[in-house]
């Protein structure tokens, strides 16, 4: 299938670490890179080195977890701070930050987005989201609302705050020190928005970047969720373990901005690949078993219920017999089920099938190079994706090597740019400029 559109690539930029739970602990990583905001402005300067889009930062400021005693926690110090540490020492990628709809003030969110998108010359991307778990809610002393309640104000706050972003007309600073005119006040307006969930006067007191205002991105699949990015925002970032799973999700979102008068186009559903880039197989499988510690033994239940067979953990580094995969089903209730079973068809070891990575939160590449661009490119040439936001095992090593081993062959093929098409993250993401709030919505 002859494509001529370029796949869109983005970081998952988490605790400083990497996406696996035993990276701090391993060797040529600071283990005090948790607080170092030093550390994340590197991994950004890597990506950006790859040409890659955007910076995507997650938050969670749930309770601490139970393993804290061995795991850093999965989210930086505040994903706000780390972007403007981030903005100041680089020139091109996009700085994206989630923040929950449910917990903060919109015009508190409003102004912080802004204000990034500014320092940035034109970078930023809201993640809106909704916050749905109660350890959440018990740091803010509340309880988690309902879900009609919770997207309802979603839908209210992302309105809100496009209009608070659209208060400061266009071409209203003059900043003219001959006159002294610093503004034309009468295009820097109140915007008098009351809603059934939140409300404000306005206007905001932050011009215009060089792309206007900050992108909305969405994370979620429920039909809340579809509805939600249908209407609103111009990425989604998603979790798919099939082709075709992740198809069907791209289409539920063009079908729901279609619905909202908008062009499908205008929404990128991208969703995560974990890698762990190495000369060959067996020299990833070993890092990702170092990687894994104790934690992959103790994965092997539920690696039963995926499969529908008993697993012996004192014959962990044995393979599956025979008999035992000739019964063997995958689990009609988790989608990596047959992934699972097909890896375990290979003949590879207990510890070995845990550790290319089946039961983890998105498709793992556990390899070389090639085959990372091989899975990318039968996606994206599938309509499966519009790109994909990569999580690398280990940050200080992980994201060269995917710039370097992966990259590459997706240039190569003619996937990839090999440049920014411009400075601002609408730019480089092909999104249309909008300034305000959406009229058709």
């Amino acid at each position: 299938m002859k494509i001529n559109k370029k796949m869109l690539i983005g970081l998952h930029l988490g605790n400083g670490y990497g996406s696996q739970s035993g990276a701090w602990r391993m060797p040529g990583v600071d283990p005090m890179s948790y607080t170092s905001f030093d550390a994340r402005v590197k991994q950004a300067q890597a990506a950006e080195r790859g040409k890659f889009q955007f910076l995507f930062l997650p938050d969670g400021p749930g309770a601490v977890m139970t393993d804290i005693e061995t795991e850093a926690p999965a989210f930086n110090l505040d994903v706000m701070m780390t972007l403007a540490a981030v903005a100041r020492e680089t020139e091109y990628i996009g700085l994206v930050a989630t923040g929950s709809t449910t917990f903060n003030e919109p015009f508190n969110l409003a102004r912080q987005f802004k204000a990034l998108d500014v320092m940035s010359q034109g970078r930023a991307g809201w993640n809106a989201i909704t916050s749905s778990g109660e350890d959440v809610a018990a740091n803010y002393g509340r309880r988690i609302p309902s879900s009609e309640d919770r997207y309802g104000r979603a839908h209210e706050t992302i309105q809100l705050i496009q209009s608070l972003w659209g208060s400061w007309g266009k071409d209203a600073w003059i900043h003219n020190q001959k006159t002294g005119q610093f503004a034309n006040k009468d295009q820097i307006l109140p915007i008098n928005f009351q809603g059934k969930y939140v409300s404000s006067r306005g206007p905001l007191y932050i011009p215009p970047s060089e792309q206007g205002q900050p992108i909305i991105f969405h994370a979620g699949g429920s039909p809340n969720a579809h509805e939600l990015a249908g209407r609103f925002a111009n990425v989604v970032i998603g979790a798919a373990f099939t082709i075709e799973d992740a198809k069907a999700q791209r289409n539920i979102f063009r079908a729901s901005a279609k619905s909202y008068g908008r062009d499908p186009d205008e929404i990128k559903y991208i969703p995560g690949l974990m890698t762990t880039i190495a000369k060959n197989r067996r020299t990833a499988l070993d890092r990702r078993i170092k990687l894994g510690g104790d934690s992959l033994i103790q994965r092997l239940g539920y690696l039963q219920q995926m499969l529908g067979v008993a697993l012996d953990p004192s014959r962990i580094n044995e393979p599956i017999s025979k008999v035992q995969l000739d019964v063997a089903r995958p689990s009609r209730y988790d989608p990596r089920s047959a992934n699972a079973l097909k890896i375990a068809k290979e003949g590879w070891s207990l510890r070995d099938i845990l550790a290319h990575g089946v039961i983890d939160y998105h498709p793992v590449i556990v390899g070389p190079g090639v085959e990372a661009a091989d899975h990318m490119q039968a996606w994206f040439e599938a309509g499966a994706a519009d790109g994909f936001w990569i999580s690398p095992d280990v940050n200080a090593d992980g994201i060269d090597a995917f710039v370097n081993e992966v990259v590459p062959i997706l240039q190569e093929r003619g996937l990839f740019h090999t440049e920014y098409e411009g400075k601002t993250l609408r730019e480089n993401l092909g999104v249309t400029d909008q300034y305000g709030i959406d009229p058709r919505v």
